[in-house]
């Protein structure tokens, strides 16, 4: 939607020694032969700076290209992201002192797009090796030899031209000391302070502190046991029991080891209360309605026509934990539209049978959820969202990348805790649903059981191909029948489908249609009728219906999308 696991940083390799007597008989016959030799020192790690926890110090990236992040990170808290463009690669590198004549191992962990690692200026042959790319963190590693006269070598990243940013982390030059040493290891980091209990609900407690110099993780304790960790400077502490009061501390932890226990703070969790109680109905309009002012109109909820029975709040805001999100209200942005008058409209509108579920995401949303620790602290968020707004349940949204394995199981917890009534919508894109084997489609089977409908995006897309291997243009209805058909007949059931596009010319980039045409399509796909050069080989009458972006463009349009569709979609089979 639109707004406008590995190794340590420094590995020593130590060599055994010769112990008592036949170390002293060794070494006095060779003193005696003349064959005195000197011990060769350990192997270090000759890169300065090799996980990025100084920022860019000792790295030079060209074009202002590289960046430093604080997730994802292989080890620590930092990691470079350097994005290619144009005629520029996104090269980073670092001059490292060398012994002439020494074989040493070089080695990264990357991820993201194309990543190139390799070394130039070695005197001998300059290697170099690559990725085409992982979701997930891959070592590149290679050796190289330096020559007579060689004292300094370059290592280098990079990507490659038009492709996506790459991020790499934890390098190592490893063999014999170049006359840099190897940089320090980590000391245990102090006590966290500023402990504070934030929002609770019957059966969670959030928690931040503030960051610990050298710190990269955090380990939180309730009453004394650690319930969680965190990389970042919150947690939600969840499995509680309503009304109760508890403990909580934390402690820093790096490679060193843990700090001692931070001042406890006391939190009670909220009494036990009524749940908002909706159901979805056999054909529903879904609408999103934007928390930000983009020149479209700016609504409260209760200014949402009642031909929406889905109403997906956009959006949720990342945290500093990883998978975790939180809702701020845009109070200013809004004309003043106060958390409370907010808070009301939900219930007003679950009370006439709609329902206000909170959306994940959009075109500027980064929320990654790639490990089992961020899948937890996903679900646990969003629960949490659900009980302190009355939030029906969850949109996902995720337009920077989806992983099925890890979002399957952040829904499969998140259904656990709020049970049958929960509602699961998902946005995505048009190519995230050409084949079964994409990461969204994969998640949406996998959750097929709990999933209430996909509202594919028809629009900012290219062309695309049918389900009959016919390659459509946006903006027909083929091209919405066409596609539909793909998610219809790969395993989604037809109520688990709609259409989504977007409520006026302004709503989107391109792709717009005529409310005509989605009432068009909508016929074709569960009647059979106004069909254009694709016709479905079967009719889909229990399909879900259709949805739009947004509910505010539909406003500044006088509301004509929800006037026409809203009654159209009721009137289906």
């Amino acid at each position: 939607m639109e707004r406008s696991a590995g190794s340590s940083r420094r590995r020593r390799r130590s060599r055994p020694v010769l112990g008592g007597t036949m170390a002293v008989v060794a070494a006095a016959a060779l003193t005696v032969t003349g064959l005195v030799s000197t011990a060769q020192a350990a192997d270090v790690n000759n890169a300065r700076n090799a996980g990025f926890e100084s920022g860019l110090a000792n790295w030079t990236c060209a074009g202002n290209s590289g960046a430093i992040v604080s997730s994802p990170v292989h080890g620590g808290t930092s990691a470079l992201k350097a994005t290619p463009a144009g005629q520029d690669n996104a090269k980073c590198s670092q001059a490292v002192k060398v012994k002439p004549n020494s074989t040493y191992t070089l080695s990264s962990w990357v991820q993201g797009g194309y990543a190139y690692l390799g070394v130039s200026g070695t005197g001998t042959t300059d290697v170099s090796t690559w990725s085409p790319g992982s979701t997930t963190w891959t070592k590149l590693s290679t050796s190289f030899k330096t020559g007579a006269n060689t004292t300094s070598v370059t290592v280098y990243t990079h990507g490659w031209y038009g492709q996506a940013a790459y991020l790499a982390d934890d390098f190592e030059v490893t063999g014999p000391d170049g006359g840099g040493g190897e940089e320090p290891g980590p000391v245990i980091p102090g006590a966290p302070a500023g402990l504070t209990a934030g929002a609770t609900t019957t059966s969670s407690v959030s928690l931040s502190w503030n960051a610990v110099s050298g710190a990269t993780g955090y380990k939180v304790y309730r009453d004394g046991v650690q319930a969680t960790t965190s990389t970042g400077t919150s947690a939600t502490v969840s499995g509680l029991t309503a009304d109760t009061a508890y403990q909580f501390s934390v402690s820093a932890t790096n490679a060193a080891g843990e700090s001692v226990k931070s001042a406890a703070v006391s939190a009670r969790t909220a009494k036990n209360g009524t749940g908002p109680v909706t159901t979805v109905p056999k054909h529903a309009v879904t609408g999103y309605w934007q928390n930000f002012n983009n020149g479209a109109a700016v609504q409260k909820l209760s200014d949402v026509p009642a031909d929406y029975d889905i109403i997906a709040v956009s959006f949720a805001d990342a945290t500093a934990t990883q998978g975790a999100v939180t809702f701020n209200l845009d109070t200013a942005g809004l004309n003043g539209y106060t958390d409370a008058q907010f808070r009301s409209d939900i219930k007003a509108k679950q009370a006439a049978g709609k329902n206000v579920i909170i959306s994940i995401g959009g075109e500027l949303g980064t929320v990654r959820v790639d490990s089992d620790a961020s899948a937890t602290a996903f679900s646990n968020s969003v629960y949490a969202l659900m009980q302190d707004y009355g939030f029906n349940g969850v949109d996902i949204d995720l337009e920077n990348g989806l992983n099925s394995t890890y979002m399957t199981k952040a829904l499969r917890q998140l259904s656990a805790k709020a049970g049958s009534g929960l509602v699961i919508t998902m946005a995505p894109q048009t190519i995230d649903m050409q084949s079964t084997s994409g990461e969204y489609f994969k998640t949406a089977l996998n959750v097929k059981d709990i999933l209430t409908v996909v509202n594919m995006q028809y629009y900012n897309s290219g062309s695309m191909l049918g389900c009959d291997g016919k390659v459509y243009s946006q903006g027909s209805v083929d091209f919405l029948t066409a596609l539909a058909c793909i998610q219809l007949e790969g395993g989604l059931d037809p109520s688990q489908v709609g259409i989504g596009v977007p409520a006026s010319t302004r709503g989107a980039g391109s792709g717009y249609v005529s409310p005509s045409i989605v009432n068009a399509a909508l016929d074709c796909l569960a009647k059979g009728t106004n069909c254009g050069s694709f016709k479905p080989s079967k009719t889909y009458p229990s399909l879900r219906g259709a949805m739009t972006w947004s509910t505010n463009w539909d406003a500044t349009a006088g509301f004509a999308w929800s006037k026409a569709v809203g009654p159209h979609v009721r009137s289906l089979p």
